[in-house]
């Protein structure tokens, strides 16, 4: 999208904000409460009739200006029903009221009442596009903090500096369907509010891996991002971090949402993950 776009986005969703409630047919199989954290709605969906094995943060994407829609129910659905997982949910306010300085230390507080809470299994924290670059931002804020990380951070096609500088972006820009560099400027612009673009906050690939839990990260070759995501292998392995990294060729931004062979291949991994952190 043009600057432009997601500026005429943000006004109308301003007059007619949209729904981020879940779809009813998540009832059928997951118990469904909502509660609010500060000024946040926050889901927490349990699997029906049994204990959760693990716990799951799921920070969604839609360039901080949109809210939760169905493919990101879908794969909350999953993790519910295939894991095992209570998976809980904040709508975030989003961008230009939520801004960075508010919403990583509100998503760390949520992230650390998930570690410290006890029950079964772990705790994995998952992220797809600028949810991802708000779940690693508050893992980071966490660690430097408190010490404290999940059993491992999950990150879908993260969006991780806003600058949207990287030299390699123009290129892949001409063969990506779904993505723009204008308008993830701004939207990032307005994320940022009175922070610089290049903060950690806002831009996590800025800050350290050092210290972080386990990362894995999915990315494909048509995605603009993906320079994002190639950056973060480099600079978390010279951090010493451990990264499990899928790059999937000629495949679009969230990939692992989408109804495809690759995208499936791709929830069944992240499925097995979480599984891991419960039996850990």
């Amino acid at each position: 999208m043009s600057a432009e776009a997601v500026r005429t986005r943000v006004a109308r969703s301003a007059r007619r904000p949209a729904s981020h409630l879940p779809p009813r047919s998540l009832g059928r199989v997951a118990e469904v409460s909502r509660t609010f954290v500060g000024a946040w709605p926050v889901y927490d969906v349990s699997p029906l009739g049994a204990e959760p094995a693990v716990r799951v943060l799921y920070v969604h994407g839609g360039g901080y200006v949109d809210e939760l829609v169905r493919p990101h129910w879908a794969l909350i659905r999953t993790l519910v029903e295939r894991a095992g997982a209570r998976v809980v949910v904040p709508a975030y306010v989003l961008a230009p009221r939520g801004t960075a300085d508010r919403s990583v230390p509100a998503a760390a507080d949520l992230l650390s009442g998930l570690i410290e809470g006890g029950g079964a299994g772990g705790t994995v924290l998952v992220g797809d596009s600028a949810g991802a670059g708000l779940a690693l931002a508050a893992a980071q804020w966490l660690r430097d903090r408190t010490g404290a990380q999940p059993s491992r951070i999950v990150l879908i096609s993260p969006w991780l500096d806003v600058t949207m500088s990287h030299p390699d972006q123009e290129a892949i820009e001409a063969g990506d369907p779904m993505l723009a560099r204008p308008g993830l400027r701004e939207a990032g612009r307005l994320y940022a509010g009175t922070l610089a673009a290049e903060d950690p906050r806002v831009s996590p690939l800025r800050g350290s891996f050092a210290g972080l839990a386990p990362l894995t990260v999915f990315t494909g070759t048509r995605d603009v991002l993906s320079t994002d995501s190639r950056e973060l292998l480099r600079r978390a392995r010279a951090d010493g971090a451990e990264v499990e990294f899928h790059e999937e060729p000629g495949l679009p931004h969230v990939y692992p949402l989408l109804p495809v062979p690759e995208g499936r291949a791709a929830r069944e991994r992240i499925v097995a993950l979480v599984r891991e952190a419960a039996d850990g």
